[in-house]
């Protein structure tokens, strides 16, 4: 007998991968988690039916969502990741000899448990000395955390259930007074099929908070269409102006000093959607 997961990531849209074998499942106090072996993409963390990170292509995820502000910032000392509970974020930014100290901070403790059991090739990190793993709410952590960080990451999930909140104004405005006064932040902002008005709304939002707001694009087999979205707010620093030779190779597979600066030429929809 076959066995096939399908996410429904639209009421007319799915994705199905041939299942080897269900490795974990259970409902944390804030949602299902259930960690899938697939044939074609390897093991699979998937919360409340939707697809988070998988073996096979996680790296694009987590190297564009890191090194894009990482190399943006000269000096970046002090990182938080909001949400990330896979750790993989946390493991991009640690390749960064400058970071002093990298917050995860991931409001379902079961995520970084699961993910650390079973995805060990991506929570490698979670247990390094730089590394601070904090289970709290990521709304009330950034409110808290006044002028502290020189980067911030929201590494959410999709905007619904516990996420929704880290889709307003208010909480962008909260990680512009966590940043420092040369800070940078970005978050994931979904897919230009599927969520153009999300990502309209949050890049004008982005807009209205900080200086500079920049919306640029990677490519993830698993997310809904393909197509992904990152949205950057930063006090000082313009990613376009970053130095290729500044762009230190720290072993990537998707990220380099040539991605930096193509992911931020927008296909003319895509552009129309931040204008």
């Amino acid at each position: 007998m076959e066995l096939w997961y399908t996410e429904k990531q639209t009421k007319d849209l799915g994705i199905t991968c041939k299942i080897k074998e269900t490795l974990h499942v259970e409902k944390s106090e804030f949602q299902h988690i259930a960690l899938i072996d697939t044939n074609q993409y390897g093991r699979m963390l998937v919360l409340d039916g939707t697809v988070q990170t998988t073996i096979q292509d996680e790296f694009v995820y987590h190297e564009m969502i890191s090194h894009v502000p990482l190399f943006t910032h000269p000096n970046p000392r002090k990182v938080a990741v909001i949400g990330g509970g896979d750790g993989g974020s946390i493991r991009e930014i640690l390749k960064h000899k400058s970071v002093e100290k990298a917050c995860l901070v991931e409001i379902d403790k079961k995520v970084v448990e699961v993910s650390k059991r079973y995805l060990p090739e991506i929570s490698v990190a979670l247990d390094d000395s730089r590394a601070q793993v904090c289970i709290e709410d990521g709304i009330e952590f950034v409110k808290n955390h006044k002028n502290e960080f020189d980067v911030i990451m929201v590494d959410s999930t999709d905007p619904v259930g516990p996420a929704v909140g880290l889709f307003v104004k208010g909480f962008y405005q909260s990680i512009h007074d966590a940043l420092k006064e040369d800070g940078v932040f970005v978050a994931q902002t979904e897919s230009p099929f599927l969520n153009g008005e999300l990502i309209t709304s949050v890049y004008k939002d982005v807009q209205e908070v900080f200086p500079i707001a920049r919306l640029y694009l990677c490519c993830v087999p698993t997310y809904p269409s393909g197509m992904w979205t990152f949205t950057l707010g930063s006090k000082k620093f313009d990613p376009l102006k970053v130095e290729e030779n500044n762009i230190e190779e720290l072993d990537f597979k998707y990220y380099s000093k040539e991605i930096h600066k193509a992911a931020f030429a927008l296909p003319p929809f895509v552009k129309k959607l931040v204008e």
